[in-house]
């Protein structure tokens, strides 16, 4: 079982990794669909190459949905809006989102193979990443860490305190692009591994359950990395021992660790939700 089950177990480790950090900027920019529409626009591009004849597995299908992903973070970066807009920014997402997933569908049609490409995307094949695969995209997520922690101080701010990244004058839509255009990048990487439905649970739930015990940015950090871990290690072990399918059933623990993070935050554990992220120190430079 440790041989079989090793190498999906770091794989999720890194994707926990990466993804439970971004979604701590989702939650608290409020923009929680955002990993699904760009994850349909990622899966969008990857079926277009496949209609084009490309091999789904080749640097060309990755480029094509990495183009794709970018046209998406341009759309979310530029509809960004001061306070409560006219139009909802969760709006603009979820129509991306579906306006992506039509047109995935119409390409599959004429594509071959085109309904498995579908479902790859959907549930992914991370029980069968192997050691070379996870080695290349571990390389890719420590170099969007370190993209990350040079600009953290601009992202975190721009994320928990919007006001005050305005009050100084910062580009904020420039920005914007760069975040979610790193974000769309970990998202292509992470959905030919994990598919569309865990990767979106890594993001969001981990994050969740943070946000309910605390609001000291690295204790929420700690937090999702050890919910994402957890549920992780219990969704791989029962997959292995029930002989059930194993992306599905990660997602299904996460949602159980979730309740149980819900149930604890009821019976007075945690810190107050409501206490306010300190603003990342020198945010004025």
């Amino acid at each position: 079982m440790l041989a079989f089950m090793l190498a999906p177990f770091a794989a999720c480790m890194v994707l926990v990794a990466i993804h439970s950090y971004l979604g701590l900027h989702v939650l608290a920019r409020e923009v929680i669909f955002v990993d699904l529409s760009l994850a349909q626009m990622a899966a969008l591009g990857s079926v277009i190459a496949l209609l084009a004849g490309v091999a789904p597995d080749s640097s060309t299908a990755f480029v094509s949905s990495l183009l794709f992903t970018a046209v998406g973070a341009a759309v979310f970066s530029l509809t960004r809006t001061s306070g409560k807009g006219r139009v909802p920014h969760e709006a603009i997402i979820g129509i991306v989102y579906v306006v992506a997933s039509a047109a995935a569908i119409l390409a599959a049609d004429k594509a071959p193979r085109g309904a498995e490409a579908i479902r790859d995307v959907l549930v992914g094949a991370i029980i069968w990443v192997t050691w070379p695969t996870l080695a290349q995209k571990t390389v890719a997520y420590g170099a969007l860490g370190l993209f990350h922690y040079l600009f953290r101080r601009r992202f975190l701010t721009i994320s928990f305190h919007p006001e005050e990244a305005e009050r100084q004058g910062w580009r904020i839509k420039w920005w914007d692009f760069w975040f979610y255009i790193s974000f769309g990048l970990a998202v292509t990487i992470s959905v030919p591994l994990a598919g569309v439905l865990l990767v979106f649970t890594m993001l969001v739930v981990p994050a969740t359950i943070a946000f309910l015990f605390t609001r000291d940015l690295r204790r929420m950090v700690l937090i999702s990395w050890g919910s994402g871990a957890l549920a992780s290690l219990l969704g791989l072990w029962l997959s292995y021992v029930g002989d059930l399918p194993t992306g599905p059933l990660i997602v299904c623990m996460y949602g159980l660790l979730l309740a149980v993070a819900g149930v604890l935050r009821k019976l007075g554990v945690g810190s107050p939700a409501t206490a306010r992220v300190a603003s990342p120190a020198g945010t004025s430079s």
